[in-house]
């Protein structure tokens, strides 16, 4: 147990600071600016998703000779599950999905054991958590795909089926999105969930990033001054859910949009938004010592870490852009992946 703990010895622990339960906490102009960095960002957030979120507006984008390819907020029902080489079945990014689900899943509930329920007090931790439900939403959907692929594309049918989608791939945006009287259009776009799982990736795709460079860069130093040492469950805690994410990336079909950035700034401003709750309410310590109101620097660091989700969900996009371009040069005949 030692291996996954660290043992008892050179622990640290956060330290209570000021009482959080007080009026004059959070009514003085450290709180007042902190809440505008709060709400301007979930005003942001708010309205990318308005304006550019869902099909339909895909289709007035469309209307008003916009290029539908420069936002991706459509997402065809293929896209879930299939993989971005036409040489590669759709069960291999089934089984990857699977993998990923139970490594996931086993590793958050030795935590859960190890540590208690306390650990879903961190960001990291709800992010963990999301990522084994994106993984195992993926799951499902695969196997759904794998289904779909044996019907539709199984057999004799699927030369016929690949050169169907290729043609449908290599037409304007016109004809992509011809309307429900025309029958070019055989592609069926996803239905909610898949629409919920697109979204967990692009969320995490972000969050991940932030996560995993919050702890590595600023914490980790921290911690090394106080001798804290770090075991087996922290160090997998903040490493193999970006290493299996970027793994599912290689192999997926799904889109990048950029809009999408706003439900990653979301994710961070419930979790910021919950802390706050919670504080008020109860006189607690601080998942992150960053978070707390007390410092005079508080508004300087709310303002880094919203500035931060730019760069973090800049590193995944760059990712994506390098998936694209080795894609296209060195399977130019066998890649199906949309940008």
């Amino acid at each position: 147990m030692d291996f996954l703990t660290g043992g008892s010895k050179n622990t640290w622990k956060p330290v209570m600071g000021s009482d959080t339960t007080t009026s004059s906490y959070w009514l003085n102009w450290r709180g007042l600016l902190c809440f505008v960095w709060i709400l301007t960002a979930m005003g942001i957030a708010s309205y990318l998703i308005t304006k550019y979120e869902g099909a339909s507006n895909q289709k007035s984008r469309h209307r008003e000779n916009v290029n539908d390819e420069d936002y991706g907020g459509i997402l065809y029902d293929d896209e879930i599950w299939k993989p971005c080489l036409k040489g590669i079945h759709p069960a291999w990014l089934m089984i990857y999905r699977i993998l990923a689900f139970l490594v996931l899943l086993i590793l958050i509930i030795l935590n859960a054991i190890v540590d208690g329920g306390s650990i879903f007090y961190y960001y990291t931790q709800w992010t963990f958590t999301l990522v084994t439900i994106y993984f195992g939403i993926g799951s499902l959907l695969s196997m759904y795909g794998c289904y779909q692929y044996h019907n539709k594309v199984g057999g004799d049918k699927s030369e016929g089926f690949d050169e169907e989608q290729a043609e449908i791939t290599n037409m304007p945006n016109s004809a992509k999105f011809a309307g429900p009287n025309d029958h070019i259009h055989p592609r069926q776009v996803a239905g909610i969930l898949g629409y919920v799982f697109q979204i967990m990736f692009q969320t995490l795709a972000g969050a991940v990033v932030l996560t995993d460079c919050v702890f590595w860069l600023i914490m980790v130093p921290f911690l090394a001054i106080k001798d804290y040492n770090l075991n087996f469950l922290i160090i997998n805690m903040h490493s193999i859910n970006a290493v299996l994410l970027v793994g599912d990336t290689a192999l997926n079909s799904l889109r990048f949009p950029w809009f999408r950035i706003a439900y990653f700034i979301l994710w961070t401003c419930v979790f910021v938004v919950f802390q706050w709750i919670v504080h008020a309410c109860i006189a607690l310590w601080w998942p992150y010592p960053f978070l707390d109101l007390s410092s005079p620097f508080s508004p300087i660091w709310y303002l880094l870490l919203a500035l931060l989700h730019l760069p973090c969900y800049g590193i995944f996009a760059l990712v994506i852009k390098l998936k694209h371009f080795l894609l296209s040069k060195w399977f130019p005949d066998s890649n199906q992946y949309v940008l």
